[in-house]
């Protein structure tokens, strides 16, 4: 079975929503040039083929609570794969990480954590380095301020080069 490429009006569609997920259908229907069901039906089409994969709210925890994110970057000694599927296990488990890919490059990851405050960031440190999986160094790196909050993925890559 293959899987067709989203079209230009998925991919408005999904433009859309990346800017604004609470759209309502027919504001998104009429930015996109759909009748409402049309709209609706590609909209839940793009859902099960698995192009959207959540809708969230983009939330301003500094205001909520006491917040210091480290963005952390983990080399292993080794390259193993059970060391890595270990780490992936332990850290999945740990709320205080709330992204982590795995990377090429001079380290192996890189993890957004969010800690109350540096002797937080110590604690989520050693027990990152305490594990049996092959950590061998952890630099950290505390977000001062965020330039340019993730805000979408381009669609196409058809847009022109910065100068």
């Amino acid at each position: 079975m293959t899987i067709r490429p989203p079209d230009r009006t998925d991919l408005r569609i999904l433009d859309v929503l990346q800017q604004d997920a609470r759209i309502t259908n027919q504001a998104l229907a009429e930015r996109v040039a759909l009748s409402p069901s049309a709209c609706l039906a590609r909209v839940r089409a793009l859902e099960q083929r698995g192009l959207i994969h959540s809708y969230r709210a983009q939330v301003a925890v500094d205001r909520i609570r006491s917040a210091t994110i480290v963005m952390a970057q983990v080399s292993f000694r080794q390259h193993a794969l059970e060391g890595f599927t270990e780490f992936d296990r332990r850290i999945l488990a740990m709320p205080e990480i709330v992204e982590a890919s795995r990377v090429s490059g001079p380290y192996d990851y890189m993890l957004r954590v969010i800690v109350r405050d540096v002797h937080h960031w110590k604690d989520v440190a050693r027990a990152l380095l305490s594990g049996d999986d092959g950590v061998e160094k952890i630099v950290s790196h505390f977000l001062m301020d965020e330039v340019k909050a993730f805000a979408g993925y381009p669609l196409t890559d058809d847009a022109p080069a910065p100068r």
